[in-house]
């Protein structure tokens, strides 16, 4: 079984070329509702949040 990979919210900014304060203020407005924490609080992506 393949695991799934996880970026948190830098590397998902720099993955999609655009500021991890973007990514921040979309998830504060509930355009990204799909997003899970970690224990720690830090948000978490997965490969579906990309193509999303």
């Amino acid at each position: 079984m393949r695991k799934k990979m996880s970026y948190t919210i830098g590397q998902l900014a720099e993955k999609m070329n655009i500021s991890a304060h973007t990514l921040r203020c979309y998830d504060k407005e509930g355009l990204l509702p799909f997003v899970t924490r970690s224990t720690n609080g830090i948000r978490m992506f997965d490969e579906s949040d990309i193509e999303f």
